[in-house]
């Protein structure tokens, strides 16, 4: 008798072969068969006029702290994410000497938004090396499996102390040894792969740059030593990928003989740059290595409100007589006085040009939020047709729903409006889907709800271009993230493979709108985004989501990479 079966339902298996009406059983935590009419099972669920995918496997996600004090890892595991990897951009807390845990708090708060007095609060740091770390992480079981990576900024500051920090000061021959030990150490140990930051715009919060920026090639080659001694892990890079810079990373790759897993996204600035750095890693992969392009399915859009971090009003020296206000304070303060709203409506004159100011690319968000806006409903465009002017449509929509509203102004991945150039990038053999950021941006951006959105806007929903196949969609978040990292026991609905299932009603599967929320340690804020369709979600066969509502059950374990690599 199997433990469970799900009966009759639609399976998208995750290899990207045609749906079929099929059981699926599992036994001890593991897919034990697929096929028509399988035997009884200590539990039955019909499934039938409900989709049978795996589990959703995030590949880009910085739950490095979150992760020590959530068992649940949300907003990810209310989107059918089974497994999530953390550590990316070059950015975690291990390794870390006793007592300089300060530093790395400060370069994560900068570069991913996440407030450094909730991870002073919720990161015990009763860790040094990064095997330690991981045992630390293994010490709680949580909703979804998680594994992590060894961030570069971290190791740099480890080995050469504050020098690490500071972009004028090279590691000397033996601290260059001294990363590549560690690195071969970590990896060793279970670490995923070894990540690296070389964008500009990641920024610690006292304004340096990323420690990894202007790490020379000695350094990279360096480190790549250690990996090739280790023989196992993905080099993971956020670049700008200026002149040279793609050329030093394929190097690094190439001796460490890993896969090397770059960051793919739009800019404004320089619209067709992706396009470069694609055709780098086809050519990459032409000469045999393995590369790929982490890539999105919908714009990377900051959300503003009245709660968030960043919004059109933020740089109003008015602000300042509000942002310390409690929220309910702040909204009563804004409706109840006139003159209040008419200053902070009020041209700055010569100030520089602020993002929340780019009122032609920001768009109102309705309780069915839209990730291809038409920039005919743009705030500008608003303001527009009702003879307004962008400020006053703008503070409409914030104080709309009790002072909850939200905007959505995409900066990524939407240069012209359209998500055209998402689908060539989604659609591109070398990509890989990556670029949700969960447990990061908390303050600004919500998109560790990308697994639902990516069904719902591709597979059922798009109507300004054309929509891709669910076995499509579902095989690149499934086996297609599991196998860039060396998962080969998941994202797979086949015998012997892991028990994670997502069950889905997908006629109702629909992403609801985002909202502030205070849960974090301390009281901190975040964005969350809930979604509903998701009838049942198993992970190791044990449920832990119903009907769009976790289970509290934790069967979620930590994955060693050396366990996932043999």
């Amino acid at each position: 008798m199997f433990d469970l079966v799900i009966r009759n339902g639609t399976v998208i298996d995750g290899s990207g072969a045609p749906r079929r009406v099929a059981d699926v059983a599992v036994q001890d935590g593991k897919i034990a068969a697929v096929g028509p009419r399988l035997g009884a099972a200590k539990r039955e669920i019909d499934a039938g006029g409900l989709i049978v995918a795996p589990g959703f496997v995030d590949i880009h996600t910085h739950y490095d702290g979150q992760a020590t004090w959530d068992p649940f890892v949300t907003p990810s595991s209310w989107h059918g994410v089974t497994t999530t990897i953390f550590g990316n951009c070059g950015v975690g807390f291990a390794p870390v000497r006793p007592g300089q845990s300060g530093y790395l708090i400060n370069l994560m708060e900068g570069v991913e938004d996440i407030p450094g007095t909730v991870l002073s609060e919720g990161v015990k740091f009763n860790w040094e090396s990064f095997p330690d770390y991981l045992d630390a992480l293994q010490s709680m079981n949580r909703a979804v499996d998680v594994a992590a990576q060894l961030p570069h900024g971290a190791l740099r500051f480890y080995v050469m102390g504050d020098r690490g920090a500071e972009h004028d000061e090279i590691p000397t021959e033996r601290e260059i040894e001294e990363m590549a030990r560690l690195t071969e150490e970590a990896l060793r140990a279970g670490a995923m792969g070894f990540t690296t930051s070389r964008t500009t715009k990641h920024k610690a919060r006292d304004g340096r740059f990323t420690p990894s920026l202007s790490a020379r090639e000695a350094e990279l080659l360096g480190i790549a030593q250690g990996i090739k001694r280790a023989g196992r892990g993905v080099i993971e890079v956020n670049s700008d990928f200026g002149p040279g810079e793609f050329e030093a990373l394929e190097a690094a790759a190439t001796l460490a003989g890993r896969p090397l897993s770059c960051l793919l996204v739009q800019v404004d600035a320089q619209p067709d740059l992706w396009r470069d750095t694609l055709a780098n890693i086809h050519r990459m992969r032409a000469k045999g290595h393995e590369a790929n392009a982490q890539v999105g399915s919908r714009p990377i859009g900051v959300i503003m409100g009245l709660e968030t971090t960043v919004h059109p009003f933020a740089a109003q020296p008015v602000w300042r007589e509000l942002r310390d206000l409690a929220p309910d304070a702040r909204y009563q303060r804004l409706t109840a006085d006139a003159d209040l709203r008419r200053r902070l409506l009020a041209p700055r004159g010569g100030a520089p040009a602020y993002m929340g100011e780019a009122f032609h690319k920001m768009f109102p968000i309705a309780d069915r939020p839209d990730y291809e806006p038409d920039l005919a409903n743009s705030v500008a465009a608003i303001a527009e047709r009702t003879a307004r002017t962008p400020q006053e449509v703008a503070l409409e929509v914030i104080l709309a729903q009790d002072g909850k509203g939200l905007l959505m102004l995409p900066f990524e991945n939407y240069a012209a409006g359209s998500l055209d150039v998402v689908h060539e990038m989604i659609v591109d053999e070398a990509t890989v889907l990556g670029v949700a950021d969960g447990g990061a941006h908390v303050g600004v951006i919500c998109d560790a709800s990308s697994p639902t959105s990516l069904l719902t806007l591709w597979g059922r929903d798009r109507t300004r271009g054309p929509k891709l196949d669910l076995e499509f969609l579902i095989a690149k978040q499934t086996r297609g993230t599991a196998l860039s990292y060396g998962l080969a026991d998941r994202g797979l609905l086949a015998p012997g493979h892991k028990a994670d299932i997502n069950v889905i009603d997908f006629d109702a599967l629909q992403l609801k709108r985002p909202q502030v929320v205070y849960d974090l340690p301390t009281g901190g804020r975040r964005l969350i985004q809930r979604a509903s369709g998701y009838r049942h979600i198993f992970v190791a066969g044990v449920e832990t989501m119903q009907n769009d509502e976790l289970t509290g059950e934790r069967p979620g374990r930590l994955v060693r990479g050396a366990q996932a690599s043999g």
